[in-house]
């Protein structure tokens, strides 16, 4: 008996082991997009911290590659299920492997659904999911809130009761804005092409595509951000208030970029976290 015991928690350990290092594919189960890559990372926490709230994590790459993914995904997955938050790091498509939209925002609203349509077998509540994101994830986050209603994945014969609006987005350090005055150019050809229409910068410059209907916001951004200009988080801060959009803005002013939660990268600037657990609070996704 002890033995199976003990095979049975082995094998357990094991198959979560796997689940986080290798990740389960997102569109294995559509006949034709089964040839897509694009994965999620499953990060647990202990049952005895287990608070039912979940975070899909995006991190940044310019919308390029994803090479930040430790410490904007498996990092900050860990210290998520420190606080009782189960996660899951988002590998989306990006522009290196030849993607441009719609591929990214599919690929996020296929793991909203994929982690819904999972809730009960990681224990977790449907209307407690959000979703972070870093630098240009912090754009895909912002579509996630944004253009819910669009549903992408019926124009992949994908049909589902499921609501696509996660119910708080956390962007870090964020791409925000396609217009030529501030936008991160590498980030917009990644997305959107070397040559993009101004409709198509519109629609994609986030603080023109909030709504009062967008979920709260939990914004960060630095001063001294020498990679996205800082002022796209002050155009979506000014967005959000016009829109009465509930939300909490952290400006601080020194960090730099791509630091994730990790101090010896960000200083200061990477306590964003513990504001951001208070803020969850206040928002009553914890309790």
């Amino acid at each position: 008996m002890k033995k199976t015991i003990f095979f049975l928690t082995f094998l357990f350990a094991f198959t979560v082991l796997f689940a986080q290092k290798n990740g389960i594919y997102l569109w294995q189960d559509v006949p034709q997009m089964k040839k897509e890559k694009s994965r999620l990372y499953i990060f647990k926490p202990v049952d005895s911290l287990k608070n039912g709230v979940s975070v899909i994590i995006c991190p940044g790459g310019s919308y390029a590659h994803l090479y930040g993914i430790k410490w904007e995904g498996f990092e900050v997955a860990e210290w998520l299920n420190s606080i009782g938050i189960t996660a899951f790091v988002l590998q989306y498509r990006v522009g290196k492997d030849g993607y441009h939209h719609p591929a990214m925002i599919e690929d996020v609203q296929r793991a909203i659904q994929w982690v819904k349509n999972q809730a009960h077998t990681y224990k977790i509540d449907t209307n407690l999911l959000g979703v972070m994101g870093f630098s240009a994830g912090g754009h895909l986050s912002l579509m996630a809130g944004a253009f819910y209603k669009e549903n992408y994945l019926e124009k992949l014969g994908i049909q589902s009761n499921i609501s696509l609006k996660p119910a708080f987005v956390v962007p870090v350090y964020p791409v925000v804005s396609m217009q030529d005055s501030i936008a991160h150019l590498r980030s917009r050809k990644n997305l959107l092409g070397k040559k993009c229409t101004q409709q198509e910068k519109d629609k994609f410059s986030m603080e023109l595509q909030m709504t009062n209907d967008m979920p709260p916001v939990f914004l960060v951004a630095t001063k001294d951000d020498p990679v996205v200009d800082y002022r796209n988080s002050l155009v979506l801060d000014s967005a959000l208030k016009k829109e009465n959009i509930p939300h909490r803005f952290l400006l601080y002013d020194v960090g730099g970029h791509g630091f994730g939660i990790n101090e010896k990268r960000g200083g200061k600037a990477a306590n964003w976290k513990n504001d951001f657990k208070d803020w969850l609070y206040k928002i009553n996704i914890l309790n």
